[in-house]
């Protein structure tokens, strides 16, 4: 006679697998070994179940928004997934500033969040702790996709139904919520082992990629234009092929640092605040959009109008002709890239790069006979124009900036003038390894995103920087570098106030609200020494030398820089 075997009672050295193991289990098999958080009431379930998961890393910081940027540049540096674990109500809500920049810069976080008890869901409004009438709503309109889970054998699949629209093209953080009872409860299921998933590819239609290389093909002035979407698609040698066989020009978006080499003969670098590089954008015959919307930093603050025709290669639909109309491919940058590389290699067969014909603009004030000639004299016209306005000090101290930090270091940049600098005139030297909040343009994103980038990149050097408006964010995370030892510098301009903010205001209504827009402060170098973190402060002149030491020093330190900086001057306004 068979008999079906009992199964063992918990004891004290093996307590019941609950709904909380599930997720853990699930995300293990789906290749996460990191995860980020910070834990609450609701989700003492998954964080119980953490403990016994040896094979995944819990980087714990100090407030909801900071771990979801961490969390969010893990994912920028990997190409990877990153989860996220919070609580429920205030503690899922805090993360909505740090999704909204992981939705801008496409980074694939999975934020899972705690709920009230099944009972509770649908607005029932039973007063439970962190109760709120529909909190997946909050979310709805910020990430890619939103989940819920209600019963326990609904977690795998969930959580490999989140993980997948992640990675899915355009990468973008999601959100997948569990009720608290549902991860405490008891599970009577086998371990999850194995999950499948399959991220949808976003290949180009053939047709279109035929159109676009004859278009291509014809141009006598070809510009590319690429953006954050070809860094996230890792599309840079495709990139660097195209325009060298169009001997094409090259801008890159602030997003898109790095995708093309800032110091190559056809490199325009990231001028585009400055109204020669639209001006070139412009006179293009063919213009080349690749990984961009060409939003408002993207056109010089809709100020850009192009003369000739644009092709526009985007993953996010929504994006695609949101603002100029041309030939659009709903697309993977690197799969558009490598088919039209293909198709222009068919159609130009014999061509060598060299050997492309350039057809000036007649608007081009000196009327370069080649592409390589006509990107440098536009490079001298913004060396030009910014050497007329007094800004040696700022542009010195993004010197030596670039001076102390190795070619293979991360730096992860605030909303703060020596960023808004960086943008335009810094030299990433790799790619990959500039990460910014240009995207939603929150403060507060430096430091813990250097975190959390500091984690990916094991043993590699991560500066983060800040002014002293946006440090005070993230003050409580130097007790996370700490405790975890990161190897990140954090570089915080002490200006005394929000500056930009200042610089705004006063160039709109001639006086700033200084109860606004000026600082108390405290003594940066002082609260650094209390959470045990090292820390000095510097000048301009001393600058490269205490950055480049802080660097090269184990684990996390500050070095303060008082400096009053200025931005360069605009060009949208007189459009």
């Amino acid at each position: 006679m068979s008999t079906t075997p009992t199964p063992a009672p918990p004891t004290a050295t093996r307590p019941p697998r609950t709904g909380g193991d599930l997720v853990i289990e699930s995300l293990t098999a789906l290749g996460a070994d990191t995860v980020f958080g910070l834990p609450g009431q609701h989700a003492l379930g998954l964080f119980d179940a953490l403990r016994r998961a040896p094979g995944v890393r819990y980087v714990g910081l100090r407030v909801e928004n900071n771990a979801g940027f961490a969390a969010d540049a893990y994912a920028r540096t990997t190409h990877r997934v990153a989860p996220l674990l919070v609580s429920t109500g205030p503690g899922a809500l805090l993360t909505l500033p740090a999704l909204q920049e992981a939705a801008a810069g496409s980074a694939a976080v999975l934020a899972i969040g705690s709920q009230v008890p099944v009972a509770g869901l649908g607005g029932g409004r039973h007063g439970y702790l962190h109760e709120l009438p529909d909190q997946a709503a909050a979310f709805r309109g910020v990430v890619k996709s939103v989940h819920t889970v209600r019963a326990a054998s609904q977690i795998p699949s969930a959580v490999a139904a989140a993980w997948e629209s992640a990675l899915s093209a355009p990468h973008g953080p999601v959100w997948l919520e569990i009720p608290q009872d549902v991860l405490l409860a008891p599970v009577d299921v086998p371990p999850v082992t194995e999950l499948a998933v399959a991220p949808r590819e976003l290949l180009p239609r053939r047709e279109l990629i035929a159109e676009a290389a004859r278009r291509l093909a014809a141009a006598r002035r070809p510009v590319i234009l690429a953006g954050g979407g070809v860094v996230r698609a890792g599309a840079e040698g495709e990139l660097l092929a195209l325009a060298e066989r169009l001997r094409a020009p090259v801008a890159t978006t602030f997003g898109g640092k790095g995708a093309f080499p800032w110091e190559h003969p056809l490199s325009l670098q990231s001028w585009l605040e400055d109204r020669h590089t639209t001006d070139f954008l412009e006179d293009a015959d063919t213009l080349l959009v690749v990984g961009s919307g060409l939003g408002e930093l993207s056109s010089n603050y809709h100020t850009f109008r192009p003369r000739g025709r644009v092709v526009q290669i985007e993953a996010d639909l929504g994006k695609l002709e949101s603002n100029h109309a041309g030939l659009g491919l709903h697309a993977d940058a690197r799969a558009a890239l490598a088919a039209l590389l293909a198709e222009l290699q068919e159609r130009l067969p014999e061509q060598l790069p060299e050997q492309r014909p350039y057809e000036p603009s007649p608007d081009e004030p000196s009327y370069e006979p080649s592409p390589e000639g006509a990107v440098a004299a536009l490079l001298a016209r913004v060396r030009d124009r910014l050497d007329g306005q007094g800004l040696e000090a700022e542009r010195r101290i993004l010197t030596a900036v670039r001076t102390a930090l190795p070619d293979d270091a991360v730096s992860c940049w605030d909303m703060t003038i020596l960023a808004y600098w960086a943008w335009s005139a810094f030299d990433p030297r790799r790619t990959n390894v500039l990460h910014s909040a240009q995207g939603a343009g929150g403060l507060g994103y430096g430091f813990p995103a250097a975190l959390g980038a500091a984690v990916a990149a094991p043993g590699r050097p991560v500066l983060a920087v800040s002014g002293d408006g946006g440090a005070m964010y993230s003050l409580a995370e130097l007790a996370t570098a700490r405790q975890y030892d990161l190897p990140v510098t954090w570089l915080i301009v002490d200006d005394g106030g929000y500056g930009i903010l200042r610089e705004y205001m006063t160039d709109a209504f001639g006086a700033t609200a200084a109860e606004a827009t000026e600082l108390t402060r405290p003594d940066f170098v002082a609260l650094a020494g209390a959470f045990g973190v090292p820390a000095v402060r510097t000048s301009p002149e001393r600058l490269a030398a205490d950055l480049a030491a802080a660097l090269a020093a184990p684990g996390p330190s500050v070095v303060v820089l008082p400096a009053r900086l200025r931005m360069f001057a605009p060009t949208h306004l007189t459009a």
